[in-house]
């Protein structure tokens, strides 16, 4: 049974996630977390989660609080306390996503973004919830404000649609961090990645669609959505050598061990 570790499920309809959460369940995807961009949709993220949760069915879906770095000039700029008090709601399971990106953003929104980032890693830390994120661009800041930060007290975090380049992917593995595949290791063209993804310890592997975005061959060009991450789940199992089930069993184990508010 396999765990889609980040995915948008507010990126959909109604109609839309009723019928994808029916064919994640056929594809053997028992939970996913759908992640939080802004902090000001968090009553939202929390009546789709609440809805489900009350249903009892399967997939079960946990969900985050955060912002997106994409929004950091547009959204509740709530402090780090402030973002915990959010993550007491039932259901949450981590913060975030929050991050860099020097990609999308002018030059002139970095230094908010990475104040945003650390205030995010604070939540992290009182709240005793990993930290989901996002890097693009970015990787020799993101890993020098981990490791200022780890030194401050630590947290759990992970690395999400990990695309970024070894000395990221070491640096987070040596504090104790995680990292979650999404499709762009089934592309052509991410031969590095693939290199990288057969290098990472397989207790800090993780898998993900970050749907509706980066749909895996063989869906490139579709609407990504949780069913998906088998395929991404499949190719990584090919690359370390394990079958399906093997993979699926050792990435369940470690977001558990790395979401502990998540119930198995």
């Amino acid at each position: 049974m396999l765990i889609d570790s980040h995915c948008h499920l507010d990126h959909f309809d109604a109609p839309e996630r009723s019928a994808l959460l029916t064919r994640a369940s056929e594809a053997g995807v028992q939970g996913l977390v759908t992640i939080s961009t802004r902090l000001r949709d968090a009553e939202a993220i929390f009546a789709l989660r609440d809805s489900r949760a009350e249903s009892g069915a399967t997939p079960r879906i946990w969900c985050t609080i955060g912002t997106h770095p994409d929004h950091v000039d547009d959204d509740e700029p709530l402090d780090a306390a402030a973002i915990a008090t959010l993550a007491e709601r039932p259901g949450v399971v981590g913060i975030g996503e929050s991050g860099l990106d020097y990609f999308h953003g002018a030059p002139d929104i970095r230094p908010l973004q990475q104040e945003r980032f650390r205030a995010h890693i604070d939540a992290a830390r009182r709240s005793g919830l990993p930290l989901v994120i996002h890097a693009r661009h970015a990787d020799d800041d993101i890993a020098a404000i981990l490791r200022e930060e780890t030194q401050i007290g630590p947290f759990g975090f992970v690395l999400h649609c990990f695309s970024s380049g070894r000395a990221l992917a070491e640096t987070a593995i040596a504090l104790g961090g995680y990292i979650s595949l999404s499709g762009i290791v089934t592309f052509p063209k991410s031969d590095d990645l693939r290199a990288i993804a057969a290098d990472i310890p397989l207790d800090r592997l993780l898998v993900e669609t970050d749907s509706p975005y980066l749909a895996p061959v063989p869906r490139r060009g579709k609407r990504n959505e949780p069913a998906f991450v088998r395929h991404t789940a499949e190719r990584v199992a090919e690359l370390r050598g394990l079958g399906l089930d093997a993979l699926a069993a050792l990435t369940t184990t470690n977001f558990h061990r790395l979401f502990t508010r998540a119930e198995a």
